[in-house]
């Protein structure tokens, strides 16, 4: 269960036979992502478990789960990014039911990710589902 944003980036790795070549792509993609506002950095928007400062900023309307994000980590702001096209626009219902490892792992990432870096994601990944499972 994904959306076409995220099946976009799962066929343009296909093409990227190089990490560095999916490493620069995550970092554009979330170079193209529009910043967080300042007012939405904030304790409660913050991510804890993350080496970089991380703040994400869920919104569920019409029963469709959404979130804004921002890192001061470029990589960060990368993973943030695909953690939206994998998540955004879903029924808040479904966030919960999404393999986020299993989807990421179609990207490789799993394998090419510093620990600090994978402990970060899945913090991230714990946020969007608890933020979800108590909306829904």
């Amino acid at each position: 269960m994904t959306g076409a944003a995220f099946e976009d980036i799962v066929e343009d790795f296909e093409f990227l036979d190089d990490w560095e070549d999916r490493y620069r792509y995550v970092i554009d993609y979330g170079k193209a992502m529009d910043p967080l506002d300042d007012a939405l950095k904030v304790p409660a928007t913050k991510v804890d478990g993350c080496a970089s400062q991380v703040w994400l900023h869920p919104k569920i309307e019409d029963g469709r789960f959404s979130f804004d994000g921002d890192s001061d980590a470029m990589i960060v702001r990368g993973l943030i990014a695909v953690l939206r096209a994998l998540y955004n626009d879903l029924p808040v219902k479904d966030v919960p039911q999404v393999n986020a490892p299993e989807q990421l792992g179609r990207l490789g990432l799993n394998d090419h990710l510093s620990a600090q870096r994978s402990n970060g994601l899945r913090a991230m990944i714990e946020r969007i589902r608890l933020v979800a499972s108590e909306a829904a």
